[in-house]
């Protein structure tokens, strides 16, 4: 059963065929991602030492959505979208397969991991904004707010089982097996995607099409919505924060001699509040206005992020940070849902893909940033320098009128 543009409220998002498709596949290809993203700075730290190279990668691998998302977007609403994503699930699993391959053989290099890292965030853009683009196809927009939640608390269920089993089998398998699980993940992925059988590409346009007209009209309608346009700044600014991260918990959970398994541990601790933030993203949604939901997230999350200077024992990072990450899906789940309802569906693509720019285009600044500060400072001053841009995110969203006025949609 497909989701029909404009339905009654199911009695459950099982009842929509294609979208449990499309979602079944990204959970077991979001467990396999899960599972590397430790690994890289992991494993580029084991071979260097050096936190900034570590920053490095991770930087490379978000740089793509800096380049590419706009031409991208314009593409995606061209092309078929289902076939988008299977042609990324399957050249990304080459791509991830190449470093268990080198570790094999003994031949991988830093300079390998920065290119499979930059080759799977390019496909990534693509597989991202076509899968955006899609789930307003497979599910009615009153369904939307629910699609999202359960969305993240899957991804949040991941999110435990992940890094924790990322880290064993890195630490107890060898270095190459959880490339290998990634991989495997993919192609689970592709395979779920290739039995969906809804159309999800956008209706054909008549006359000349020129993908210079095409992208600036999906960045003009992001720019003539003041607060869609200033969701994609924070959003953008929190991404830079989230981006920083990881490498600083793994550094911080080093200096307290934390093994790879126990720093495994502590993302999983995450992953627990991720499920509870997500389960309640949608009633937080339906209960409290869009302004309160965000201002509350964002304070939250300013207030919390100092905490990691004085926890002195390195599992108790995992509660800090579970407690930031319990507000993130009710963030996700509010603002996706808002726009996603809001962004016409011959739009999708572009829109999404202007949106995303500007959201994920902070990603490679904060991980570089959080490396090089790591590296010649400390980790003191890297964890107070997130905490002062936090705040100021904190001080702008709450002064900012489109936020707290923003009108419940029909």
């Amino acid at each position: 059963m497909t989701a029909p543009a404009h339905a009654a409220p199911a009695t459950s998002l099982w009842r929509y065929r294609d979208y449990m498709l499309l979602w079944s596949g990204q959970v077991v290809s979001t467990l396999g991602s899960s599972t590397t993203s430790l690994i890289y700075p992991l494993l580029i730290l084991a071979i260097t030492k050096s936190p900034g190279a570590a920053g490095a990668a991770s930087a490379l691998r978000a740089l793509p959505y800096l380049l590419f998302s706009l031409p991208v977007g314009a593409l995606i609403d061209r092309w078929d979208r289902k076939r988008v994503m299977i042609a990324c699930d399957l050249l990304r699993a080459l791509v991830v397969l190449t470093v268990p391959l080198a570790l094999w053989f003994d031949v991988l290099s830093l300079w390998q991991i920065y290119a499979a890292a930059f080759i799977e965030g390019s496909l990534f853009v693509f597989f991202n904004i076509a899968e955006v683009a899609a789930l307003s196809r497979v599910v009615p927009a009153v369904d939307l707010p629910r699609a999202a939640a359960q969305n993240e608390a899957s991804f949040g269920a991941v999110q435990i089982v992940g890094p924790s089993l990322g880290t064993l089998l890195f630490q107890t398998l060898g270095h190459a097996a959880p490339f290998a699980a990634n991989t495997l993940s993919y192609l689970v992925s592709a395979v779920s995607l290739g039995k969906i059988e809804t159309e999800l590409r956008a209706a054909p346009k008549t006359g000349a099409r020129h993908l210079r007209a095409e992208i600036a009209e999906g960045v003009r309608w992001l720019w003539q919505q003041p607060l869609i346009r200033y969701m994609s700044v924070l959003t953008g600014s929190m991404n830079f924060i989230g981006a920083a991260t990881p490498l600083l918990l793994i550094v911080l959970a080093k200096q307290m001699g934390a093994s790879d398994i126990e720093i495994g541990l502590v993302f999983s601790i995450g992953g627990v509040s991720g499920i509870v933030g997500a389960l309640v993203g949608g009633r937080i949604q339906r209960r409290f206005g869009f302004g309160q939901v965000i201002i509350s997230v964002i304070w939250t999350q300013a207030l919390l992020f100092p905490l990691y200077l004085v926890v002195p024992k390195f599992y108790l990072l995992g509660v800090v940070y579970a407690l930031i990450y319990t507000s993130a899906p009710v963030y996700n789940v509010v603002q996706f849902s808002y726009r996603l309802a809001l962004i016409p569906d011959a739009l999708q693509g572009r829109v999404n893909s202007s949106f995303r720019l500007i959201a994920f285009g902070f990603n490679p600044l904060g991980a570089a940033l959080c490396g090089l500060l790591l590296e010649h400072t400390s980790s003191t001053t890297t964890v107070w320098f997130f905490a002062v841009c936090y705040l100021a995110m904190a001080v702008a969203t709450q002064l900012n009128p489109q936020v707290r006025n923003a009108q419940p949609l029909a």
